[in-house]
Protein backbone atom coordinates (compact mmCIF):
# COMPACT_ATOMS: atom_id res chain seq x y z
CA UNK A 1 0.00 0.00 0.00
CA UNK A 2 0.96 3.50 -1.28
CA UNK A 3 1.86 5.77 2.19
CA UNK A 4 0.12 8.60 2.40
CA UNK A 5 1.92 12.50 2.34
CA UNK A 6 3.16 12.99 6.20
CA UNK A 7 0.82 16.15 6.35
CA UNK A 8 -1.76 14.18 5.64
CA UNK A 9 -1.01 11.11 8.13
CA UNK A 10 -0.82 13.76 11.36
CA UNK A 11 -3.86 15.05 10.02
CA UNK A 12 -5.59 12.03 10.55
CA UNK A 13 -3.66 11.51 13.86
CA UNK A 14 -5.28 15.02 15.19
CA UNK A 15 -8.80 14.23 13.83
CA UNK A 16 -8.63 10.51 15.59
CA UNK A 17 -7.26 11.95 19.17
CA UNK A 18 -10.21 14.72 19.14
CA UNK A 19 -12.74 12.37 18.25
CA UNK A 20 -11.33 9.90 21.06
CA UNK A 21 -11.15 13.07 23.11
CA UNK A 22 -14.70 14.16 22.86
CA UNK A 23 -16.12 10.13 23.25
CA UNK A 24 -14.06 9.94 26.52
CA UNK A 25 -15.97 13.44 27.89
CA UNK A 26 -19.63 12.13 26.46
CA UNK A 27 -18.75 8.66 28.58
CA UNK A 28 -17.70 10.60 31.77
CA UNK A 29 -20.87 13.14 31.60
CA UNK A 30 -22.84 9.99 31.62
CA UNK A 31 -21.66 8.34 34.56
CA UNK A 32 -21.06 11.25 36.81
CA UNK A 33 -23.99 13.07 36.04
CA UNK A 34 -23.97 16.75 34.89
CA UNK A 35 -25.74 18.40 32.06
CA UNK A 36 -25.70 16.89 28.70
CA UNK A 37 -26.15 20.11 26.99
CA UNK A 38 -23.30 22.10 29.22
CA UNK A 39 -20.66 19.18 28.73
CA UNK A 40 -21.38 19.54 24.80
CA UNK A 41 -21.14 22.64 24.38
CA UNK A 42 -17.67 23.27 26.53
CA UNK A 43 -16.28 20.54 24.30
CA UNK A 44 -17.71 21.13 20.85
CA UNK A 45 -17.29 24.12 19.23
CA UNK A 46 -19.94 26.63 18.72
CA UNK A 47 -21.54 28.03 16.10
CA UNK A 48 -19.42 30.17 13.63
CA UNK A 49 -16.37 28.62 15.49
CA UNK A 50 -13.96 26.39 13.38
CA UNK A 51 -13.86 22.59 13.58
CA UNK A 52 -11.51 20.94 16.20
CA UNK A 53 -9.38 19.36 13.74
CA UNK A 54 -8.91 22.83 11.99
CA UNK A 55 -8.11 24.74 15.53
CA UNK A 56 -5.46 21.71 16.18
CA UNK A 57 -3.81 22.05 12.43
CA UNK A 58 -3.65 25.98 12.82
CA UNK A 59 -2.54 25.86 16.03
CA UNK A 60 0.23 22.94 15.00
CA UNK A 61 0.94 25.20 11.98
CA UNK A 62 1.44 28.19 14.12
CA UNK A 63 4.46 26.77 15.74
CA UNK A 64 7.54 27.94 15.10
CA UNK A 65 9.57 26.41 12.42
CA UNK A 66 12.24 25.69 14.86
CA UNK A 67 9.99 24.25 17.73
CA UNK A 68 7.87 22.40 14.98
CA UNK A 69 11.55 20.31 13.55
CA UNK A 70 12.09 19.44 17.30
CA UNK A 71 11.62 15.75 18.25
CA UNK A 72 8.62 15.03 20.24
CA UNK A 73 10.09 13.96 23.24
CA UNK A 74 12.32 17.23 23.07
CA UNK A 75 9.23 19.16 23.07
CA UNK A 76 7.87 17.49 26.11
CA UNK A 77 10.93 17.74 28.07
CA UNK A 78 11.05 21.68 27.31
CA UNK A 79 7.25 21.65 28.49
CA UNK A 80 7.81 19.93 31.39
CA UNK A 81 10.51 22.39 32.71
CA UNK A 82 8.80 25.30 32.13
CA UNK A 83 5.80 23.56 34.26
CA UNK A 84 7.74 23.13 36.66
CA UNK A 85 9.69 26.58 36.94
CA UNK A 86 6.03 27.97 36.98
CA UNK A 87 4.92 25.87 40.03
CA UNK A 88 8.27 26.51 41.82
CA UNK A 89 7.27 30.31 41.40
CA UNK A 90 3.65 29.99 42.94
CA UNK A 91 5.21 28.17 45.70
CA UNK A 92 7.34 30.16 46.81
CA UNK A 93 4.36 33.48 46.11
CA UNK A 94 2.15 31.70 48.01
CA UNK A 95 4.63 31.03 50.84
CA UNK A 96 6.40 34.54 51.39
CA UNK A 97 4.83 36.88 53.13
CA UNK A 98 3.76 40.36 51.62
CA UNK A 99 5.72 41.93 54.41
CA UNK A 100 8.32 40.52 57.08
CA UNK A 101 7.08 39.87 60.44
CA UNK A 102 7.48 41.86 63.70
CA UNK A 103 10.41 41.33 65.60
CA UNK A 104 9.11 41.41 69.12
CA UNK A 105 10.93 43.95 71.25
CA UNK A 106 11.56 42.32 74.77
CA UNK A 107 11.66 44.93 77.29
CA UNK A 108 14.18 43.37 80.16
CA UNK A 109 14.03 45.89 83.02
CA UNK A 110 11.93 44.12 85.10
CA UNK A 111 14.67 41.55 84.71
CA UNK A 112 17.33 43.03 85.52
CA UNK A 113 15.71 44.15 88.94
CA UNK A 114 15.15 40.56 90.42
CA UNK A 115 17.08 39.01 92.59
CA UNK A 116 17.90 35.67 90.08
CA UNK A 117 18.01 37.10 87.12
CA UNK A 118 19.23 34.11 85.14
CA UNK A 119 15.88 32.46 86.39
CA UNK A 120 13.78 35.75 85.94
CA UNK A 121 14.55 34.93 82.42
CA UNK A 122 13.86 31.97 82.15
CA UNK A 123 10.25 32.81 83.26
CA UNK A 124 9.90 34.91 81.30
CA UNK A 125 10.94 32.69 78.15
CA UNK A 126 8.66 30.38 78.92
CA UNK A 127 5.64 32.89 79.33
CA UNK A 128 6.51 34.23 75.92
CA UNK A 129 6.56 30.95 74.62
CA UNK A 130 3.57 29.37 76.23
CA UNK A 131 1.17 31.94 76.36
CA UNK A 132 -0.87 31.66 78.67
CA UNK A 133 -4.20 33.98 79.06
CA UNK A 134 -3.09 35.00 82.03
CA UNK A 135 -0.23 33.91 84.07
CA UNK A 136 1.57 34.22 87.23
CA UNK A 137 4.78 33.04 88.32
CA UNK A 138 6.51 32.97 92.01
CA UNK A 139 9.54 31.69 93.00
CA UNK A 140 10.91 32.10 96.90
CA UNK A 141 14.03 30.93 98.35
CA UNK A 142 12.61 28.85 101.45
CA UNK A 143 15.38 29.79 104.15
CA UNK A 144 14.91 33.45 103.54
CA UNK A 145 11.58 33.70 102.71
CA UNK A 146 12.90 36.01 99.75
CA UNK A 147 11.33 36.40 96.29
CA UNK A 148 14.39 35.47 93.64
CA UNK A 149 12.36 35.35 90.80
CA UNK A 150 8.56 36.08 88.86
CA UNK A 151 6.83 36.36 85.62
CA UNK A 152 3.58 37.57 84.80
CA UNK A 153 1.34 37.89 81.28
CA UNK A 154 -2.00 39.23 81.07
CA UNK A 155 -3.57 41.15 78.04
CA UNK A 156 -1.32 39.14 75.63
CA UNK A 157 1.86 40.99 77.02
CA UNK A 158 4.50 40.25 79.71
CA UNK A 159 3.84 42.32 82.65
CA UNK A 160 6.59 44.80 84.17
CA UNK A 161 5.05 44.96 87.56
CA UNK A 162 3.14 41.38 89.01
CA UNK A 163 -0.13 42.62 89.82
CA UNK A 164 -1.85 39.07 90.47
CA UNK A 165 0.68 38.68 93.65
CA UNK A 166 -1.80 40.14 95.54
CA UNK A 167 -5.33 40.17 94.35
CA UNK A 168 -7.76 37.71 95.97
CA UNK A 169 -10.45 37.27 93.60
CA UNK A 170 -8.66 34.09 92.69
CA UNK A 171 -10.74 30.62 93.55
CA UNK A 172 -8.33 28.30 95.66
CA UNK A 173 -10.06 25.28 94.13
CA UNK A 174 -8.42 22.37 95.22
CA UNK A 175 -5.59 24.00 96.92
CA UNK A 176 -8.00 24.33 100.23
CA UNK A 177 -7.59 21.04 100.59
CA UNK A 178 -4.56 21.65 102.38
CA UNK A 179 -6.61 23.23 105.24
CA UNK A 180 -8.73 20.20 105.53
CA UNK A 181 -6.18 17.89 105.74
CA UNK A 182 -4.18 19.91 108.16
CA UNK A 183 -7.31 20.21 110.38
CA UNK A 184 -7.34 16.39 109.88
CA UNK A 185 -3.84 16.04 111.17
CA UNK A 186 -4.01 18.51 114.45
CA UNK A 187 -7.37 16.60 115.65
CA UNK A 188 -5.35 13.83 116.32
CA UNK A 189 -8.34 11.45 114.77
CA UNK A 190 -6.89 10.74 111.39
CA UNK A 191 -3.37 9.59 110.50
CA UNK A 192 -1.95 9.69 106.55
CA UNK A 193 -2.58 5.63 106.74
CA UNK A 194 -6.32 6.33 107.36
CA UNK A 195 -8.75 4.41 105.36
CA UNK A 196 -11.52 7.02 103.95
CA UNK A 197 -14.57 6.24 102.10
CA UNK A 198 -14.35 6.49 98.30
CA UNK A 199 -17.64 6.74 96.98
CA UNK A 200 -17.68 8.27 93.05
CA UNK A 201 -15.37 9.91 90.73
CA UNK A 202 -12.55 12.21 92.19
CA UNK A 203 -13.29 15.18 90.63
CA UNK A 204 -17.20 15.44 91.25
CA UNK A 205 -19.41 16.24 94.02
CA UNK A 206 -22.74 14.93 94.45
CA UNK A 207 -24.72 14.41 97.50
CA UNK A 208 -25.53 10.81 97.00
CA UNK A 209 -21.58 10.67 97.35
CA UNK A 210 -21.44 12.15 101.18
CA UNK A 211 -24.28 9.29 102.55
CA UNK A 212 -21.64 6.99 103.75
CA UNK A 213 -23.86 3.97 105.56
CA UNK A 214 -22.83 2.92 108.84
CA UNK A 215 -21.59 0.23 108.19
CA UNK A 216 -20.07 1.03 104.85
CA UNK A 217 -17.77 -1.86 103.52
CA UNK A 218 -16.84 -0.25 100.20
CA UNK A 219 -13.89 1.24 98.33
CA UNK A 220 -11.36 2.98 100.63
CA UNK A 221 -8.12 5.56 99.89
CA UNK A 222 -5.87 6.43 102.41
CA UNK A 223 -5.87 10.00 103.44
CA UNK A 224 -2.66 11.11 102.03
CA UNK A 225 -3.89 9.69 98.67
CA UNK A 226 -7.02 11.67 98.84
CA UNK A 227 -4.96 13.95 98.93
CA UNK A 228 -1.95 13.95 96.57
CA UNK A 229 -4.83 12.48 93.83
CA UNK A 230 -7.31 15.25 94.86
CA UNK A 231 -10.32 13.45 95.69
CA UNK A 232 -13.12 15.35 96.30
CA UNK A 233 -15.43 13.25 98.04
CA UNK A 234 -12.77 11.56 100.99
CA UNK A 235 -11.68 15.27 101.79
CA UNK A 236 -15.43 16.23 101.97
CA UNK A 237 -16.29 13.69 103.96
CA UNK A 238 -13.58 14.28 106.53
CA UNK A 239 -13.86 17.80 106.56
CA UNK A 240 -17.46 16.83 107.47
CA UNK A 241 -15.97 14.76 110.48
CA UNK A 242 -13.96 17.34 111.70
CA UNK A 243 -16.01 20.38 111.76
CA UNK A 244 -16.32 23.97 110.73
CA UNK A 245 -14.91 25.39 113.89
CA UNK A 246 -10.99 22.94 113.10
CA UNK A 247 -11.12 23.78 109.97
CA UNK A 248 -11.37 27.95 110.19
CA UNK A 249 -8.36 27.58 113.20
CA UNK A 250 -6.55 25.52 110.20
CA UNK A 251 -7.50 27.75 107.75
CA UNK A 252 -6.18 30.72 110.28
CA UNK A 253 -2.92 29.65 110.61
CA UNK A 254 -2.54 29.13 106.97
CA UNK A 255 -3.00 33.15 106.81
CA UNK A 256 -6.53 33.12 105.59
CA UNK A 257 -9.49 35.64 106.52
CA UNK A 258 -6.72 38.15 107.51
CA UNK A 259 -6.19 41.69 107.10
CA UNK A 260 -2.40 42.34 106.02
CA UNK A 261 -0.15 45.14 107.01
CA UNK A 262 -0.16 47.90 104.17
CA UNK A 263 -3.04 44.91 102.44
CA UNK A 264 -0.30 43.18 100.83
CA UNK A 265 -1.25 40.46 99.96
CA UNK A 266 -5.14 40.78 99.64
CA UNK A 267 -7.33 38.99 102.17
CA UNK A 268 -7.76 35.51 100.92
CA UNK A 269 -11.52 34.34 101.88
CA UNK A 270 -12.53 30.87 103.48
CA UNK A 271 -16.23 30.84 105.23
CA UNK A 272 -17.54 27.08 105.94
CA UNK A 273 -21.05 26.86 107.13
CA UNK A 274 -21.24 25.16 110.17
CA UNK A 275 -23.06 22.38 108.41
CA UNK A 276 -24.58 20.50 105.11
CA UNK A 277 -23.50 20.43 101.25
CA UNK A 278 -21.45 23.79 101.76
CA UNK A 279 -19.44 22.64 104.37
CA UNK A 280 -18.50 19.48 101.84
CA UNK A 281 -18.06 21.70 99.44
CA UNK A 282 -15.55 24.02 101.12
CA UNK A 283 -14.01 20.77 102.45
CA UNK A 284 -12.59 20.35 98.97
CA UNK A 285 -12.49 23.49 97.35
CA UNK A 286 -14.83 22.52 95.00
CA UNK A 287 -16.65 25.98 95.90
CA UNK A 288 -15.90 29.64 94.33
CA UNK A 289 -16.05 31.23 97.70
CA UNK A 290 -12.60 29.93 98.87
CA UNK A 291 -9.82 32.70 97.09
CA UNK A 292 -6.71 32.50 97.28
CA UNK A 293 -3.54 34.97 96.03
CA UNK A 294 -0.58 33.80 95.04
CA UNK A 295 1.67 35.53 97.51
CA UNK A 296 0.03 33.57 100.37
CA UNK A 297 -0.15 30.82 99.16
CA UNK A 298 4.16 30.61 98.45
CA UNK A 299 3.75 31.85 102.20
CA UNK A 300 1.76 28.48 102.94
CA UNK A 301 4.08 26.02 101.40
CA UNK A 302 7.21 27.85 102.72
CA UNK A 303 5.60 27.69 106.49
CA UNK A 304 5.17 23.48 105.84
CA UNK A 305 8.25 22.71 105.10
CA UNK A 306 10.38 24.92 107.27
CA UNK A 307 7.99 24.19 110.46
CA UNK A 308 7.79 28.23 111.12
CA UNK A 309 4.37 30.24 111.59
CA UNK A 310 3.26 31.60 108.12
CA UNK A 311 5.45 34.60 106.90
CA UNK A 312 4.44 36.52 103.68
CA UNK A 313 7.53 36.40 100.79
CA UNK A 314 9.08 39.97 100.95
CA UNK A 315 11.65 41.63 98.37
CA UNK A 316 13.38 44.62 98.42
CA UNK A 317 11.95 46.42 95.24
CA UNK A 318 8.74 44.91 94.88
CA UNK A 319 6.66 47.11 96.88
CA UNK A 320 3.16 47.77 97.07
CA UNK A 321 3.32 43.80 95.64
CA UNK A 322 4.97 42.53 98.48
CA UNK A 323 6.48 43.70 101.66
CA UNK A 324 9.56 44.99 101.11
CA UNK A 325 11.61 43.36 104.38
CA UNK A 326 10.47 40.18 106.87
CA UNK A 327 7.62 40.98 108.59
CA UNK A 328 6.12 38.62 111.82
CA UNK A 329 2.62 37.95 111.86
CA UNK A 330 0.28 37.04 114.66
CA UNK A 331 -0.45 33.44 113.61
CA UNK A 332 -0.21 30.16 115.25
CA UNK A 333 1.55 27.05 113.91
CA UNK A 334 0.79 23.65 113.59
CA UNK A 335 2.52 20.78 115.51
CA UNK A 336 5.46 18.95 114.14
CA UNK A 337 3.27 15.68 113.18
CA UNK A 338 1.19 18.55 111.10
CA UNK A 339 3.63 19.86 109.18
CA UNK A 340 5.14 16.14 108.56
CA UNK A 341 1.76 14.67 107.44
CA UNK A 342 0.79 17.90 105.25
CA UNK A 343 4.15 17.60 103.81
CA UNK A 344 4.41 14.30 103.23
CA UNK A 345 1.05 14.21 101.03
CA UNK A 346 2.40 17.27 99.06
CA UNK A 347 5.27 14.65 98.42
CA UNK A 348 2.76 11.70 97.63
CA UNK A 349 1.41 14.51 95.25
CA UNK A 350 4.23 14.17 92.99
CA UNK A 351 5.21 10.06 93.14
CA UNK A 352 1.54 8.83 93.24
CA UNK A 353 -0.60 12.02 92.55
CA UNK A 354 -1.98 14.47 90.00
CA UNK A 355 1.76 16.01 89.24
CA UNK A 356 3.70 12.62 88.81
CA UNK A 357 3.11 12.68 85.07
CA UNK A 358 4.85 16.41 84.42
CA UNK A 359 6.82 16.53 87.68
CA UNK A 360 9.38 13.77 86.60
CA UNK A 361 12.56 12.90 84.60
CA UNK A 362 10.02 13.94 81.47
CA UNK A 363 11.20 17.46 81.98
CA UNK A 364 13.79 17.62 84.36
CA UNK A 365 17.36 16.17 84.26
CA UNK A 366 17.25 12.30 85.76
CA UNK A 367 20.31 14.01 88.23
CA UNK A 368 18.15 16.88 89.30
CA UNK A 369 14.90 14.55 89.63
CA UNK A 370 16.72 12.41 92.15
CA UNK A 371 18.64 14.92 94.16
CA UNK A 372 15.34 16.36 95.47
CA UNK A 373 12.58 16.13 97.68
CA UNK A 374 9.60 17.34 95.45
CA UNK A 375 6.51 18.14 96.75
CA UNK A 376 2.89 20.53 95.68
CA UNK A 377 -0.77 20.56 95.14
CA UNK A 378 -2.20 21.26 91.94
CA UNK A 379 -5.75 22.38 91.77
CA UNK A 380 -8.28 23.48 89.05
CA UNK A 381 -11.57 25.13 88.85
CA UNK A 382 -13.42 27.45 86.72
CA UNK A 383 -14.11 31.61 87.66
CA UNK A 384 -15.17 34.79 86.53
CA UNK A 385 -12.98 37.20 88.17
CA UNK A 386 -11.52 37.04 84.96
CA UNK A 387 -13.27 34.73 83.07
CA UNK A 388 -11.78 31.46 82.66
CA UNK A 389 -10.00 27.84 83.47
CA UNK A 390 -8.33 28.41 86.89
CA UNK A 391 -5.05 25.85 87.41
CA UNK A 392 -2.71 26.17 89.91
CA UNK A 393 0.23 24.43 91.49
CA UNK A 394 1.86 25.43 95.04
CA UNK A 395 5.11 23.41 95.75
CA UNK A 396 8.61 23.30 96.52
CA UNK A 397 11.89 21.76 95.48
CA UNK A 398 14.60 20.83 98.40
CA UNK A 399 18.01 19.39 97.80
CA UNK A 400 18.22 15.94 100.19
CA UNK A 401 21.67 16.16 101.32
CA UNK A 402 21.00 20.20 102.59
CA UNK A 403 17.58 21.09 103.65
CA UNK A 404 18.65 24.45 103.29
CA UNK A 405 19.08 24.47 99.62
CA UNK A 406 14.88 24.89 98.93
CA UNK A 407 12.54 27.09 96.87
CA UNK A 408 8.99 27.42 96.67
CA UNK A 409 7.09 27.59 93.06
CA UNK A 410 3.37 29.07 93.26
CA UNK A 411 1.76 28.80 89.26
CA UNK A 412 -1.28 30.08 88.30
CA UNK A 413 -2.60 29.84 84.68
CA UNK A 414 -5.85 31.03 83.48
CA UNK A 415 -6.70 29.85 80.35
CA UNK A 416 -9.50 30.49 77.95
CA UNK A 417 -12.39 28.16 77.90
CA UNK A 418 -12.94 27.97 73.93
CA UNK A 419 -9.34 27.64 72.85
CA UNK A 420 -6.40 25.18 73.21
CA UNK A 421 -4.53 25.43 76.60
CA UNK A 422 -0.74 26.32 77.60
CA UNK A 423 1.58 23.71 78.74
CA UNK A 424 0.57 22.35 82.36
CA UNK A 425 1.55 24.76 85.42
CA UNK A 426 3.12 21.38 86.52
CA UNK A 427 5.21 20.95 83.52
CA UNK A 428 6.13 24.70 83.87
CA UNK A 429 6.92 24.36 87.51
CA UNK A 430 8.90 21.34 86.91
CA UNK A 431 11.17 22.87 84.27
CA UNK A 432 11.96 26.08 87.14
CA UNK A 433 12.94 23.45 89.73
CA UNK A 434 15.48 21.65 86.91
CA UNK A 435 16.73 25.25 85.87
CA UNK A 436 17.01 26.23 89.85
CA UNK A 437 18.62 22.74 90.55
CA UNK A 438 21.29 23.45 87.69
CA UNK A 439 22.15 26.70 89.24
CA UNK A 440 22.40 25.48 93.08
CA UNK A 441 23.40 21.84 93.44
CA UNK A 442 26.07 21.12 91.53
CA UNK A 443 29.55 22.70 91.37
CA UNK A 444 30.55 24.85 88.70
CA UNK A 445 33.43 23.91 86.41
Amino acid sequence: MELQPYEKRIRNRYIAIAVFFACCVFIASCIFGGSDDEDMADTLPQAGEAPITELMADSAKSASPKTANKPLQKQAETTDAEDLANTQASITDAVTPEEPPEVEVIDSTHIKKQKNVFLAEKIDQMLRRFKPLYGVVLVVDAPTNEIIAWGERRDEQIQQQPDYFVRNTFPAASLAKTITIAAAMESNRFSLNSKIPEIGAHHTLYKRQLKVPENYTGPTIELQDAYAKSANQPLAYIGMNVGAKKLRSAAHNLGYNMNFPSGIPGRSSYTPPDTGYGLAEASCGFTEATTLTPLLAAAQVRSIITKKPLEIPWAENLAPFAPNKRLALDVSKFSDNTYYGVRASMIRSITNGTARKQISTKNMARKNFEALDIGGKTGSLDGHDPYGRYEWFMGFAQSKTDKNKAIVVVILQIHDLQKVRSQPATQVAAMIMNYWAHQNLWEKK
